[in-house]
């Protein structure tokens, strides 16, 4: 009888060149590229880039990449009426994840290990998921939809589509900069469904649409939502020591803190800590994070010396309602910047691809009885 391992805790599902992590020295990297050097330096799309083809592109590569990133957010206007025909009370995963699978009904099924076909899906895909979020959005609250502009960044882009108002720079730099954190964390649990899916040979669009599903678990994705309601409970920073109080007696969770994998604090929530005090410095400051700053410290001081330090949903909830972006919209943004590294794993699945079919341990009974149904 094989020994069952809870969750797959630990156990190697594959072997990958497109992130690491050492949870013990706070470390992640992108293709050996410190996650620290390529927020400060680089931009998504060149991660995006450097995640799927394995190196930083030249200029003629990037200038490329970027100018089918632009032309290929035009979707198809009958994926507006899909966006249209969808409940505006749904929430925005829900909606994205029947996007991408209706995105793919509208693409050529055709070889995609052909490299020019794979990577026309690829920068079809990227393209397509901040449009699809943005058009729910504005649908759903009875606006039109904004055109996209070819011109500008994903980042930019998305929040030009979002407001319809030209994106300020400090703003578009620090979403690209949160995509960046955001768009690879080697095996968790939407990477793992995307491989799984990629390893039955479906299309790139069916891969991602499965990793969104993945995604839109409470134990996954939207931490970062909870953690912004937490903040509103807990309300102003005096508050805050009574407030831990109470979880710790009750053995209640603390959203934000915590890590499967790092005990120490998140290096992403560094980064995006960061870019929050630049917002406030020129957007005014949030009362929040006063909060939020007094919780790291108290939380830190009585569980630090457990691995109990904050994760990368701790800031980024704060950085987004700066942006002025919905709560319901922040998984979404999640999944527009994790989609780069979706698509890097899919790559990565196909090249020596052999579909996953683990074991089980089987925990029923044998021989049973069969009793007629008269008889039962």
């Amino acid at each position: 009888m094989p020994e069952l391992i809870p969750g797959l805790a630990g156990v190697p599902a594959a072997e990958s060149a497109v992130s690491f992590i050492d949870g013990q020295k706070g470390l992640l990297a992108y293709r050996g590229h410190p996650i620290q050097v390529l927020a400060e330096r680089s931009t998504f799309q060149e991660v995006a880039w450097l995640l799927l083809y394995g190196t930083l592109p030249k200029r003629a590569e990037f200038d490329g990449f970027r100018e089918q990133l632009g032309t290929r957010r035009e979707i198809p206007e009958r994926m507006y009426d899909v966006i249209r025909a969808l409940p505006g009370n749904g929430h925005p995963m829900d909606a994205l994840q029947a996007c991408m699978a209706s995105l793919g009904m509208f693409s050529r099924h055709t070889d995609f290990r052909d490299a020019s076909t794979a990577d026309e899906a690829i920068t079809r895909i990227l393209a397509a998921m901040p449009v699809m979020v943005a058009a729910f959005d504005r649908i759903r609250g009875g606006e039109d939809v904004v055109p996209p502009r070819p011109e500008l960044d994903t980042a930019a882009n998305f929040l030009w589509m979002l407001t319809g108002e030209e994106p300020d720079e400090l703003a578009a730099r620090v979403l690209d900069v949160a995509l960046i954190l955001h768009a690879d964390h080697t095996m968790n649990a939407s990477t793992f469904a995307a491989r799984v899916v990629a390893s039955t040979e479906a299309d790139p669009y069916t891969v991602v649409s499965s990793a969104i599903g993945a995604l839109t678990g409470p134990l996954h994705g939207g931490a970062n939502e909870r953690v912004l309601d937490q903040l509103r409970d807990i309300g102003e920073a005096e508050s805050v020591e009574a407030w831990v109080d109470g979880q710790v007696a009750a053995k209640k969770k603390i959203m934000g803190f915590g890590h499967r994998v790092y005990k120490v604090k998140d290096p992403r929530a560094d980064i995006l800590q960061g870019l929050a005090i630049d917002l406030f410095e020129k957007l005014g400051r949030t009362p929040l994070y006063d909060t939020a700053v007094t919780l790291e410290d108290e939380v830190v001081k009585r569980l630090g010396d457990k691995g109990i330090h904050p994760n990368v949903d701790f800031y980024s909830g704060i950085v987004y309602s700066k942006l002025q972006i919905p709560i319901d919209l922040f998984t979404p943004v999640f999944a527009m910047a994790r989609t780069a590294g979706w698509l890097a794993h899919w790559r990565e699945q196909m090249v020596d691809n052999k579909i996953f079919r683990p074991a089980q341990v089987y925990a029923g009974v044998h021989d049973a009885e069969y009793v007629p149904i008269d008889e039962r």
